[in-house]
């Protein structure tokens, strides 16, 4: 569950980043996200999973819920840390232009 989270935000943030034209260069940029990022957030994400686990035990409707919210919380506190699109000329409110208006951004 948590690999299958990581690699949706890592992509959303790579992308994010190519769009405002944050970061370096598209090819440090990858490089970041796939030998620190990824692998940072999965660790964070399977510790937070074994806790919720270990905390609410054998109650599986309680515990589906609390897994899901932690999980995306925790996902979004990970990726608001490195979104960087505030700060860049082609995106002035810090985020893409293709960003649904609906969503509010990770790093507002």
């Amino acid at each position: 569950m948590a690999l299958v989270l990581v690699v949706p935000i890592a992509m959303l943030l790579g992308r994010s980043w190519n769009a405002c034209d944050a970061g370096v260069n598209n090819a440090a940029n990858s490089g970041f996200l796939l030998w620190l990022f990824i692998p940072g957030l999965w660790t964070v994400l399977l510790l937070a999973w074994v806790a919720v686990g270990a905390l609410v035990g054998n109650r599986p409707l309680l515990h589906a819920l609390t897994l899901v919210v932690t999980l995306l919380g925790v996902a979004w506190c990970g990726i608001s840390i490195f979104w960087e699109g505030a700060a860049t000329p082609l995106c002035p409110h810090g985020v893409p232009p293709w960003w649904p208006s609906f969503i509010p951004a990770p790093g507002f």
